[in-house]
């Protein structure tokens, strides 16, 4: 799967960009979801990452600090959840990292779903034209099971793929469980997860529901990346995908994710209007 930016001529001068840029970073300041920005856009991949790029130079000017991608719609039922057809990428910032067992504060969210992927930290970059199947699993130092807090500043979830991608790739928190493994001879595609809200299972999946395979979606971002001119490097916590499909956080509930032969790891939140 390639990942080549579309042409440049798809893409819209500064004012438009800048317009949904501000859009969203208004909605993310207030707290209260925004219009789609499809209105504003031409309906193209390159659109879309301007204005993430955009909102990510404004985050790091503000102090926030880039310390992976996550490789978002690699699921075909989160695709089919969100009416997209392929897979999109954004970027984590440190202060989206929450500790494994934890509580987060449900109102610093918009309107929070949760989903479990499989987490991999790089031992070595990952640029340039050789992204071999043998190079890309050569790149994991060690993998670990997460949990994504996917959040949309777009009100309703009302979301296309240019909506998704210049919202930083729906992007809100995430959680590492402690117990990361070298990756070794583990076989990726065959991990088995099931996602408890408070004990009760609300979804399930296996590594081959990540694009077949959570380290083709690791080749998949470090071509989108590398072709955006921001290739990943040696230390790069990735987001994987999604191994079953998301679901809406309830306020007050404790999530759990158990990904065979990587750990579990549980987050909770808090209810609505809790200090």
């Amino acid at each position: 799967m390639t990942a080549r930016r579309p042409p440049s001529a798809d893409l819209p001068g500064a004012p438009v960009i800048n317009a949904a840029a501000a859009r969203l970073q208004q909605a993310a300041d207030s707290g209260v979801p925004c219009a789609p920005v499809r209105d504003l856009l031409p309906m193209s991949l390159e659109a879309g990452y301007a204005v993430q790029q955009v909102l990510t130079a404004r985050g790091l000017a503000a102090g926030r600090r880039i310390i992976g991608r996550k490789i978002g719609l690699t699921n075909p039922k989160v695709q089919a959840q969100l009416g997209v057809d392929t897979p999109d990428l954004g970027v984590l910032f440190d202060d989206m990292a929450v500790p494994h067992g934890s509580t987060v504060d449900v109102a610093r969210l918009l309107q929070p779903r949760i989903e479990a992927e499989v987490a991999l930290v790089l031992g070595a970059d990952l640029d340039g034209e050789d992204l071999a199947p043998e190079r890309v699993r050569a790149s994991v130092d060690r993998v670990v099971a997460s949990l994504e807090i996917v959040d949309s500043r777009i009100a309703g979830w009302d979301i296309s793929l240019v909506d998704t991608v210049a919202d930083n790739a729906s992007s809100g928190r995430f959680v590492l469980g402690g117990d990361p493994v070298p990756l070794e001879d583990l076989d990726l595609r065959a991990v088995q997860m099931s996602m408890l809200e408070d004990g009760r299972e609300v979804s399930s999946g296996t590594g081959a529901d990540c694009l077949g395979d959570p380290l083709a979606a690791l080749a998949w971002l470090a071509a989108a990346a590398r072709d955006l001119g921001a290739p990943l490097r040696a230390g790069d916590v990735v987001l994987s995908g999604a191994l079953g499909p998301m679901v809406p956080v309830r306020p007050g509930a404790t999530y759990s994710a158990e990904v065979s032969g990587l750990g579990p790891v549980t987050v909770t939140f808090t209810d609505r209007g809790t200090p």
